[in-house]
């Protein structure tokens, strides 16, 4: 719904409360009018339950929401002598319309103003404390810090695979959620199982008309203190998320989720709004000059290594942890040459990079599907060692007596893969570009040559209707030649840049996609040596110099906290 439509929502709302309670208002001592007017018939209410008054806010948080509606209208019936489990039943089962038959129907209704609010049993008290917990814990989560998992090596060395991070939300603002039925404090699915924690028809079809997506409300951000600046690491929504599992790449079908609840990733951002974006031989370029990144960044690339030493014995020596045993493809040049057979190796996406070429035959290396490879005869004459490391440690393997070479691979040949996925655009992962990123307020020319960089912008992430009739271009059905961005969007790329899919798959990240600024790294575990970072606790993300741990300083306060909290309780018993 817009916020016409939600407000039109709230109104009837409303009505529905007064009518539904304005006979309790009046038992209670109040005016029958003060049940009907919007936010102060929520506060008196609280007044009228004996409940503080900001439990009006939490009325009005989406997700906290869900969990305060329910012991509100517990507490209302409770409040006029109704404490039975069944009249909690019925409270809950009916959606508060329960309220109805107490104002009409019901003859023993009388309004009790010194009521206890003491839950009556161990069970109330522990439940009562458990969604209290949630409800904080929501809050938290919601509009200040979530935490995080790094899930994928793209920015190994830098993040690794196993920390345990802190997002906070209100350093770029927090983002009121869209999804308004949900499970708090779970992502996209409930844990342990397949199953969607929030309530929304993911069917491409159907997600404009179904009454489930009628939920979901307009993006809302709340303003924050700094904005994002070139080179800082963010964890946003991927822009682009198709899938139900982020590790599954061949599902069923599309599933086409609300932006809140797309998969959740950490990314550097590496150009910010009005920048010119290219990538050359796997470095960026930003507005034609090479990208600076900061100390703690730890670039890495696959470098071919040659060498006579065993390869896993090497590898062992240095620590390299991801490598590739690439073989070498031989093709007769007539064949390589032929405009035909690039155009067959295209239906199969297959990219494919030249190491040596003469007049008879060309070797390459790369993907190479088994019906290309039979159908075309292809030859495997040798076989490349690919590790991925830093340059630092590409020049210190080098100098190793047992290496002969080692060489950065540079792939130069074009990507089908690759956003904008055009076959106009003959991008490489390693050289692309170059790109102009979308600014708020801002203003291209529009043509059929740069239409496919910015479709999806001004489509799916700005809601217009785009199409092209010869060299005319139509958005909403009307002729333009130019088009003004409504928000800002950003480029976002893992440190680990051969092994990353990031923006040079999926294009611009908008600023709604954005979930917030990681900052602390608070645990790590290595999930291959089953074993704890510890020189990783409590690290800073962001900032210059070899990462400090602070936790040591963190147990001190704990345990000074903890040592208060004893004392406190000694001198109250001494009393």
């Amino acid at each position: 719904m817009n916020g016409t439509q939600w407000l039109i929502f709230f109104m009837i709302i409303q009505v529905i409360h007064g009518l539904g309670t304005w006979k309790l208002y009046v038992k209670a001592g109040r005016q029958a009018w003060e049940a009907f007017v919007p936010v102060y018939n929520a506060v008196i209410l609280m007044k009228i339950i004996r409940r503080p008054w900001w439990w009006t806010i939490l009325l009005f948080l989406p997700i906290v929401n869900l969990i305060m509606f329910p012991v509100v209208w517990v507490e209302t019936a409770r409040s006029f002598g109704k404490n039975t489990n069944l009249d909690t039943f019925l409270a809950i089962i009916t959606l508060g319309f329960y309220n109805f038959y107490l104002n009409y129907a019901a003859k023993d209704v009388i309004y009790i103003e010194d009521r206890s609010l003491q839950p009556r049993s161990s069970a109330g008290d522990w439940v009562s404390s458990i969604l209290f917990a949630i409800v904080a814990a929501t809050i938290v989560h919601t509009y200040f810090v979530q935490p995080f998992v790094i899930p994928s090596s793209s920015l190994e060395k830098s993040l690794l695979i196993g920390d345990f991070l802190f997002v906070s939300k209100v350093n770029y603002g927090a983002r009121v959620p869209m999804t308004t039925v949900a499970l708090p404090m779970v992502h996209d699915s409930i844990p342990l199982t397949k199953s969607k924690s929030y309530l929304f028809n993911d069917d491409f079809e159907a997600r404009k008309t179904s009454w489930k997506n009628k939920l979901q409300l307009p993006y809302l951000r709340f303003p924050g203190f700094e904005k994002i600046d070139r080179n800082e690491i963010v964890v946003f929504n991927q822009p682009a998320d198709t899938l139900l599992d982020m590790n599954d790449f061949t599902p069923d079908r599309n599933y086409y989720k609300p932006i809140d609840k797309k998969t959740n990733l950490v990314k550097r951002c590496i150009g910010t709004p009005g920048d010119t974006l290219e990538i050359k031989k796997g470095y960026a370029y930003i507005n034609g000059k090479k990208n600076e990144l900061p100390d703690r960044a730890k670039l890495q690339f696959f470098h071919t290594i040659k060498t006579k030493a065993n390869i896993q014995t090497l590898f062992n020596k240095y620590g390299i942890t991801e490598s590739q045993e690439t073989p070498v493809f031989e093709v007769k040049s007539e064949f390589w040459n032929d405009e035909k057979f690039q155009e067959y190796l295209k239906t199969d996406n297959i990219a494919l990079d030249v190491v040596a070429s003469d007049s008879l035959t060309t070797r390459v290396t790369g993907g190479m599907t088994q019906r290309i490879f039979d159908k075309l005869k292809v030859k495997i004459v040798d076989k490349f060692y690919n590790a991925n490391m830093t340059e630092e440690l590409a020049a210190q393997i080098a100098k190793d007596p047992a290496v002969s070479s080692v060489e950065k691979v540079n792939s130069k040949t074009p990507n089908s893969n690759l956003f904008p996925q055009d076959s106009e655009y003959t991008f490489s992962v390693d050289n692309f570009g170059p790109v102009v990123i979308p600014a708020s307020g801002k203003s291209i020319d529009l043509t059929i040559k740069n239409l496919p960089l910015y479709k999806r912008v001004i489509s799916e992430y700005e809601g217009n209707n785009v199409t092209s009739r010869g060299n005319q271009i139509l958005i909403n059905g009307e002729v333009v030649t130019n088009y003004t961005f409504k928000q800002n969007y950003y480029w976002m790329m893992g440190d680990n840049r051969q092994n990353s899919i990031d923006s040079r798959f999926w294009g611009f990240v908008p600023f709604d996609h954005v979930v917030g600024k990681p900052v602390l790294i608070w645990f790590s575990y290595d999930w291959k040596t089953k074993s704890i970072r510890w020189d990783r606790l409590f690290t800073t993300v962001h900032g210059n110099g070899k990462p400090v741990s602070y936790l040591i300083p963190v147990l001190l306060l704990i345990g000074a906290i903890v040592a208060f909290n004893r004392f406190r309780k000694r001198k109250k018993v001494t009393k």
